[in-house]
């Protein structure tokens, strides 16, 4: 209006900066006890304008803009009583001007977006809600976080001055010249041994690197997040695409017994990219997939059933070494994104759930008696004091299950509340616990089952042979094919999520068994295997944990955008960085452990009472944050 009636005169810009100077201190009294902003004017569409309205240009519109923010920005000396600048609404505006009917006045969608910013603005810092951080402040470093960045920041600082030294060393031994030939001779050592100390450092920082990167993506508010929709079509073209990429890359197993490595890393491989595309599509809303993806999960813990019992039957190893090793390959991501993101243990919820199971299977077959292949191999009453121990542990789940009051007292217990406590209690992890609570035990029994067959050469494992007699095969691969459609049929029909969860963990493993049998009867079939899932199956864990900040983000509520407006292209992109992480982070993970968990007992009871003194020291800093906090 100043524009027009003053016909844009430099007087009027003048007058203008004026009258904002005069009222800046009033703002700034009223920004002392509330939120003030200052919008911007909107631009206008030049080319639309009336004649009477030419003179208003987006040049003096951005003259005048440009003196309330230098006039507002300037006045205040006090950082609590400033006056913010409603700047998005001028951008709101250049993207929908060209919808205007006069050039001048903005279609009513850039009001509502407007609204729903400044709602956003003012609500999400105090609601702090996990599913957006648009207008969120960005949270402070807790004292934890702070002593991982210097820890990490340290490491980097040593390991490039390790590398320096040894480099510097290198160098002068590498190679010296003959006066009197003029030829050059080797050293007797031209590579220097990489010391445990190297590696340990070269690790850390590597991990320092990419932990920069999660709480990057995830926690800075640096990359925008986007929401998720569901279609069809974003959820089984994908699963199309990577059947077919599947299928195209398969060789020939270096073993054809049934579940061999290979398989099963196949069979981890392709489910957890399933299960990704799952997440990134938001499939979840749609039950029939979500009843599908159960499976997968339970097939998962069917898997930590058959392997750790196999192991412990057949090796009959129950020393500290095996139990330390398992556990630190499956937490140390976690604990460490813990530390990082500040998250509790239990947000990550299956690592925490294979970890109670594989404690549980250990606790089983380690406690008194310890009955294992070989002594059982001798007495077959030691079979039936096996399946004595199976049914003790049944009855525990099937107790526990019904009954959450004692589920939930002996999981409120310290140091066990302060892993499984999610939101102040409980709950979430007896739900996920109880979800898929028979499926490990199915995996057990059917370890034990598989097993003695095979100790009483009743299947045939040779290659290209059928599991039993072609008659006995073919019945068993007819009744697999019927369950596997009838429990698909089932799954697809639900219609009640709180329904079909109840009979989920007692059906789950009709289809599991199924895919086993189908997928091992026939010879042919079990003697090839796709080396494109079983790659990704050798760091389905990794997979499984990275997702949850740099892939989706937001906590898996967001997709994380690295590419605004290009969202093919987004995809792509983070999916490669995302899996190449996730390669990197099992490599580290390796590597620790063998420096971490050492063979010899002594010294790894050393390692244990350091890393007692580690969750100790992150305990004394975790109360005194919660102290700080109230």
């Amino acid at each position: 209006w100043s524009i027009k009636i003053h016909n844009g005169s430099n007087e009027a810009l003048a007058q203008y900066k004026i009258n904002i100077t005069s009222i800046a201190p009033l703002l700034e009294k009223l920004a002392i006890s509330s939120d003030v902003y200052w919008v911007l004017q909107d631009p206008v569409y030049e080319d639309m304008l009336s004649e009477s309205r030419k003179m208003i240009t987006n040049e003096k519109i951005d003259a005048y803009n440009e003196a309330a923010v230098r006039i507002l920005n300037s006045s205040s000396r006090n950082s609590k009583a400033k006056v913010k600048v409603f700047s998005v609404s001028k951008l709101i505006a250049q993207e929908t001007i060209m919808k205007s009917a006069d050039g001048l006045h903005l279609p009513e969608s850039s009001r509502d977006t407007n609204a729903m910013i400044l709602m956003n603005l003012y609500c999400n810092k105090i609601m702090k809600p996990i599913d957006g951080s648009c207008c969120q402040p960005q949270p402070p470093l807790t004292l934890i976080q702070k002593i991982a960045f210097c820890f990490f920041t340290l490491s980097i600082i040593g390991y490039l001055i390790i590398s320096l030294i040894h480099r510097n060393n290198y160098r002068k031994n590498k190679s010296c010249t003959d006066l009197e030939s003029g030829e050059e001779k080797k050293p007797a050592i031209s590579i220097p041994n990489v010391s445990t100390l190297e590696m340990l450092l070269h690790c850390f920082c590597k991990l320092g690197l990419i932990m920069t990167y999660f709480y990057l993506c995830d926690r800075a508010n640096l990359f925008m997040k986007e929401n998720k929709f569901y279609t069809h079509s974003s959820f089984f073209i994908p699963i199309a695409y990577i059947l077919v990429l599947g299928v195209f890359y398969t060789e020939n197993t270096k073993e054809t017994k049934v579940l061999n490595r290979e398989q099963t890393d196949e069979w981890k491989g392709w489910m957890q990219l399933v299960i990704l595309i799952y997440h990134i599509s938001g499939a979840s809303t749609f039950l029939p997939v979500y009843m599908h993806i159960r499976v997968l999960v339970a097939a998962y813990l069917f898997q930590t059933g058959y392997g750790h019992f196999s192991y412990f039957w057949i090796k009959g190893d129950f020393g500290v070494y095996r139990v330390c090793q398992v556990l630190f390959r499956l937490n140390f991501l976690v604990v460490v994104l813990c530390i990082v993101m500040d998250r509790p243990y239990q947000f990550y919820y299956f690592v925490p759930l294979v970890t109670v199971w594989f404690m549980i299977i250990y606790a089983t077959l380690a406690v008194w008696p310890q009955i294992i292949q070989k002594k059982a191999n001798g007495n077959c009453l030691w079979h039936f004091g096996l399946l004595l121990k199976l049914i003790c542990l049944l009855t525990c789940i099937y107790f526990l299950s019904y009954s959450q009051g004692a589920f939930e007292k002996i999981f409120s217990f310290w140091p066990l509340s302060k892993c499984f406590e999610l939101n102040g209690n409980v709950y979430e992890w007896w739900f996920r616990w109880k979800l898929d609570r028979y499926v490990v035990f199915h995996g057990m029994l059917f370890a034990f089952i598989y097993l003695a067959l095979q100790k009483r050469q009743m299947i045939s494992e040779g290659k290209g042979d059928p599991l039993f007699s072609n008659r006995v095969s073919n019945i068993l691969l007819f009744i697999s094919i019927v369950s596997f459609l009838t429990y698909s049929i089932w799954a697809s029909s639900c219609k009640n999520k709180t329904e079909c969860n109840e009979l989920h963990p007692s059906v789950s493993v009709v289809q599991i068994l199924a895919f086993i049998l189908i997928r091992n009867i026939p010879g042919y079939v079990r003697s090839v295997y796709s080396s494109f899932f079983a790659w990704f199956g050798k760091i389905s864990l990794e997979l499984f944990i990275c997702q949850y900040h740099i892939w989706l983000a937001a906590d898996t509520k967001g997709i994380l955008v690295l590419i605004p407006g290009y969202p093919m292209f987004n995809v792509l992109v983070s999916t490669f960085i995302f899996v190449c992480v996730a390669h990197e982070i099992s490599q580290i993970t390796n590597d620790l452990a063998q420096i971490v968990v050492p063979k010899d007992n002594s010294t790894l009871l050393k390692r244990l009472l350091c890393i007692a003194g580690f969750f100790s020291g992150l305990h004394f800093f975790s109360a005194m944050q919660d102290q700080s906090r109230h």
